[in-house]
């Protein structure tokens, strides 16, 4: 097979821009995460290009926002903070007023379309635009820690251009802005595997949501419990997001590849190692189609650069096998050195942490089948034993 061509969208710009000090948001993740890349000859060559974006235009981002929501942020980043701003989200805990959130907005949107344009023209198989993953901005509301929905944006991008766009998102945290821009329509698929909200902001994303009108059954969430491990996030991702994905066939993927999921993760509660998102990137390298992988969350900033790192090795060699040569890293518990690389050692899985888990995302994965595979025709084969929950086939079509 020939070498994927990857491009990490990148502008030496944005060093100077940050969140305030005290916010877990921290912009310098993708800065670190090249120079790991450079450190250990990952990035540079005709299959690892890096690339500088430009930033959004105000008539770009009116594909999402609205011009007055807009003219809000600008007003709020020079200071000027006013009611309208206020019942727009700015100024909360999590969306804190700085004068940098405009500017950085639009990098990262910039980055993001970039990204896009280098997928259409066939430039790049693979795109890494680690600047956003803001999947929190709504059209005229920011939250969590986002002001500008730089993967929104490029995914209306792809999906002007003609392409049949499926967004998978497997931050900690729902996209519930994402969903938002694309409710009601059919041209972007969308999938969000997140903590529940019954534990963890945005405190939605239920499964019950799953579209209106045209996008009635384009739109699946599947709430995973806290202290979800490896083995059971991949479960929940085979018999989940491969059945839709194969169902829907899309042109495109985009991934929210948020790190905020991996264990130690300072505002969440999930128990992954980024050994599980290599896996999860195999299953979608498989489906040899072009592929945005964006930022988002990850608040424990050396295992998210870590994490990152390793998306991209895997990207360029998709083989899965550990290379011992580079880097040191490590999980969590005690010292982060080891000789195992970039990737993470695995985890335990105690039988408590079992027992909690396994039931609860049964429940959660059989509620996606009935409620959202049918529309691609997709059927449910539920068989209850002996007074047990409902379990279902994913992968049946309807004749």
């Amino acid at each position: 097979m020939n070498p994927r061509k990857l491009a990490f969208l990148y502008t030496p710009e944005i060093e100077g821009l940050s969140y305030p000090p005290d916010c877990p948001f921290k912009t310098q993740r993708v800065g670190l995460t090249r120079q790991r890349l450079l450190s250990l000859g990952l990035l540079g060559g005709a299959d690892g290009q890096e690339i500088a974006p430009r930033c959004a235009l105000l008539s770009e981002l009116e594909t999402i926002h609205s011009p007055r929501y807009l003219e809000e942020l600008q007003r709020a980043a020079a200071g000027e903070l006013t009611v309208g701003g206020l019942h727009m989200g700015l100024g909360g805990p999590d969306t804190p007023v700085f004068k940098d959130l405009f500017v950085y907005g639009t990098w990262a949107c910039g980055a993001a379309l970039a990204a896009a344009n280098r997928l259409l023209a066939g430039d790049a198989d693979v795109a890494f635009s680690l600047l956003g993953g803001f999947h929190h901005a709504m059209a005229k509301r920011a939250a969590g820690f986002c002001y500008l929905n730089d993967v929104a944006l490029a995914c209306a991008r792809l999906a002007v251009a003609g392409r049949r766009v499926a967004y998978v998102d497997v931050d900690a945290h729902h996209g519930d802005g994402v969903q938002a821009a694309f409710y009601r329509r059919d041209d972007v698929l969308t999938i969000s595997l997140h903590e529940s909200g019954k534990t963890l902001f945005p405190w939605g994303g239920f499964e019950g949501e799953i579209g209106e009108g045209p996008g009635l059954g384009y739109n699946a969430n599947l709430s995973l419990p806290a202290g979800t491990f490896d083995e059971a996030f991949l479960m929940a991702f085979d018999r989940v997001v491969m059945p839709l994905l194969d169902a829907y066939a899309p042109d495109c993927l985009v991934l929210e590849l948020g790190l905020d999921a991996l264990a130690g993760d300072p505002l969440t509660h999930l128990s992954l190692t980024n050994n599980a998102f290599v896996e999860v990137l195999q299953r979608l390298l498989g489906l040899r189609l072009p592929l945005l992988v964006a930022g988002g969350g990850g608040y424990h900033v050396a295992n998210t650069v870590r994490g990152w790192a390793l998306a991209w090795q895997t990207c360029r060699d998709d083989s899965g096998e550990p290379d011992f040569s580079i880097g040191l890293g490590g999980v969590l518990l005690g010292t982060s050195e080891w000789a195992g690389g970039l990737r993470d050692r695995e985890l335990p899985v105690m039988p408590e942490q079992r027992a909690a888990v396994e039931p609860a995302l049964r429940v959660a994965i059989d509620a996606v089948i009935r409620g959202v595979f049918p529309h691609h025709g997709l059927m449910p084969r539920v068989a209850v034993a002996s007074g047990a929950a409902p379990t279902a086939r994913s992968g049946d079509r309807i004749p």
